[in-house]
C-alpha cells in the first residue's frame, strides 16, 4: 500500500499524515468508473485533495459485471489513530440513462437519522466535500472516456458496521455505520481542529433537536459523577474533552441559553486559573492554582508548600483537610472558576459549575449550578 509521505510536527514528534474516508471513496470512485468505462482495470489512481495535495492510491480489490464494476481502496490514517485506519472502502459505479452523478451508502456506510448534520435525514452520511470529491473523480472517468451519460455510485465500507460502535454516530444518530468524512481530504495526526470540529457536530444536532440548556462534561469521570453522584440525565450532555473555551463558544454562537459543566477538580482547578484547553501539553497549573487559594484563605505556610509539592490534587485535597480548609479554599476556587467562565461566555451564555473528586466527591458549585441542575434531573 503506498503511504501519504507528507508530515506534521505534533507533540514534538513528527507524525506522518494520512487520507480521509471522502478521499478513499473518491479514489475507489475513480477506479470503478475508469474500469466500466473503459474495460482495464488500473492498479492504482490519484486523487486531487481540497488541501492540494494529490494523493496516489493502490486499488486493493476490483469485480466487474453487466453494466457496472467496483473497486476498493485500504484507509490510510497515518500516525492518527483513527478507528477507520486499514478499513477496506469499496465504490460500485453502474451505468445508467441520463445525466450526472448520484452518490448513496451501501454495507457499512451510517444514515442520517437526526437533523442537524451535514446531510438531511435519510441520506447516506457521505458529507458534501466526500460528495463532491466523488462526483468529480466519476465525471473526470467518464470524460476521459468519452462517456456522456449518468453514473451511480454506491460507497460501501463493510467494517464500518463494527467501526461505527467506536466513534460518535450512534449519539449523533448515524444508524448502520461509519461516516463518509473529510474536509481537506487528509488526515492530520491528532488534529485538534478535529476534534473540536466532532464537538461543534454534536451541540448542533442538540440544537437541532431543540435542546437549549446543556450539560457539559469533560470526560467519563464528568459522566459518571453527573448521573451516579448528581442524578443527572445525560440526555443533554456533551464531552468536551480538553477543550472547554471552544465548547462555550461554539454553544454561545448556537443559541443555547445555559451551559451546566461537571468537572473534576484537576480540570476544573486549570481554568480557575484562565486556562481553556486543559490539555497538559498546554498548561498545568493544577496544585499552584489551589495552592493560591489555599493561601489567600489563610492556609499556613506549611501547608501551601506541601500542596506546591503534591503530585494530585486528591492529595491536595486530603493537605487542606489536615487544616481544616477544604470549604474555604473550594469556595475561593469556584468563585474564581465561576468569573473565568462568565467571562468567557461573554453575556452570550449563562455558565456555571459543579467541581467534584472521585476520591471525595462533590468539593464545591457555582452560585446558579444547583437551579441549572433542575433542568437535568431524569423524568
Amino acid at each position: 500500500m503506498q503511504q501519504l509521505d507528507r508530515y506534521i510536527t505534533s507533540g514534538g514528534k513528527r507524525l506522518r499524515c494520512g487520507y480521509t474516508t471522502g478521499t478513499c471513496a473518491a479514489a475507489a470512485t475513480r477506479a470503478a468508473a475508469e474500469m466500466l468505462l473503459t474495460g482495464q482495470f488500473v492498479p492504482a489512481v490519484s486523487v486531487d485533495t481540497p488541501a492540494g495535495i494529490a494523493v496516489a492510491i493502490d486499488v486493493e480489490e476490483h469485480s466487474s459485471g453487466n453494466g457496472w464494476a467496483e473497486c476498493a481502496v485500504r484507509k490510510d490514517a497515518g500516525d492518527d489513530p483513527d478507528v477507520t485506519d486499514g478499513a477496506l472502502v469499496f465504490a460500485r459505479v453502474s451505468m445508467r440513462e441520463g445525466e450526472g452523478v448520484s452518490i448513496d451508502g451501501g454495507v457499512g456506510v451510517g444514515r442520517v437519522t437526526q437533523a442537524g448534520l451535514d446531510q438531511p435525514v435519510g441520506a447516506a452520511a457521505i458529507n458534501s466535500t466526500p460528495r463532491a470529491m466523488i462526483a468529480e473523480q466519476a465525471m473526470a472517468a467518464a470524460a476521459s472516456a468519452g462517456y456522456t451519460g449518468g453514473l451511480d455510485v454506491v460507497v460501501s465500507i463493510p467494517a464500518g458496521i463494527e467501526l461505527a460502535a467506536h466513534t460518535f454516530n450512534p449519539k449523533l444518530g448515524i444508524e448502520g455505520g461509519i461516516s463518509v468524512l473529510g474536509t481537506s481530504g487528509i488526515v492530520k495526526p491528532m488534529s485538534e481542529d478535529a476534534l473540536v470540529a466532532s464537538i461543534e457536530l454534536e451541540l448542533n444536532v442538540l440544537r437541532e433537536a431543540g435542546v437549549d440548556d446543556l450539560l457539559v462534561v469533560p470526560g467519563n469521570y464528568g459522566r459518571d459523577f453527573a448521573e451516579g453522584g448528581m442524578n443527572l440525565s445525560l440526555e443533554k450532555a456533551v464531552q468536551c474533552s480538553n477543550y472547554l473555551g471552544a465548547t462555550i463558544d461554539a454553544s454561545a454562537l448556537l443559541g443555547f441559553r445555559s451551559m451546566l459543566i461537571v468537572g473534576h477538580i484537576g480540570k476544573m482547578a486549570k481554568v480557575a486559573g484562565g486556562i481553556m484547553n486543559t490539555h497538559s501539553r498546554v498548561a498545568d497549573c493544577r496544585v499552584e492554582v489551589l495552592a493560591a487559594h489555599a493561601a489567600r484563605c489563610g492556609a499556613s505556610q506549611g501547608c501551601v508548600a506541601q500542596i506546591m509539592d503534591a503530585l494530585t490534587t486528591d492529595a491536595v485535597i486530603d493537605l487542606l483537610a489536615e487544616e481544616g480548609m477544604v470549604e474555604q479554599t473550594m469556595q475561593s476556587l469556584v468563585h474564581a472558576l465561576e468569573e473565568r467562565l462568565a467571562h468567557r461566555a461573554g453575556g452570550r451564555i449563562r455558565t456555571e459549575a459543579i467541581v467534584f473528586s472521585k476520591v471525595h466527591g462533590l468539593l464545591g458549585k457555582s452560585s446558579g449550578a444547583l437551579e441549572l441542575a433542575t433542568l437535568h434531573m431524569p423524568e
